[in-house]
């Protein structure tokens, strides 16, 4: 745990945010004692959904490690993430998740992800979005294709 890089984190989130690029989030990952990726909020500025500190922290240290897996990585994140992000942090497989802020700040101010932590617990039937099963044959035909594959980059 390291409090410069945590700082460095809401240093980005304050700059960036106030700079217009989109909300108060920032994020870095580190590997060895040194930052490898840099992320801010882009949500507004980039009409990116999926624009978060935390993904594109992500997104940055990958393309300067030059690889997808990020394991021998720490983030540190500005505010606790949401289930969007600490998906991506775990298919990343970064090591350690450092947060500085809670979901309830950022609820306070208008950032409430509660309803979206209460969905993904739910069956499919269940939740707000409708949802509906297609072709499920005609697509398990890419998963067998993918298991014969010779040469597949295992994830």
């Amino acid at each position: 745990m390291n409090e410069a890089f945590m700082r460095e984190a809401i240093a980005l989130s304050i700059e960036k945010m106030e700079a217009g690029e989109g909300g108060p989030f920032g994020a870095v990952v580190v590997k060895d004692g040194e930052i490898v990726g840099r992320g801010w909020n882009r949500v507004t500025s980039a009409n990116d959904p999926t624009a978060h500190a935390e993904v594109m922290a992500i997104r940055d240290a990958c393309q300067t490690l030059d690889t997808f897996h990020l394991s021998g990585c720490e983030l540190y994140a500005s505010c606790e993430p949401c289930p969007m992000c600490l998906a991506a942090i775990y298919w990343a497989r970064l090591d350690k998740l450092y947060y500085a802020a809670t979901r309830a700040d950022a609820a306070d101010a208008g950032f409430d992800d509660a309803f979206l932590y209460q969905e993904v617990s739910k069956d499919w039937e269940n939740r707000e979005l409708p949802a509906g099963q297609l072709l499920a044959d005609e697509a398990r035909n890419a998963f067998a294709a993918w298991k014969q594959k010779a040469d597949r980059t295992p994830y």
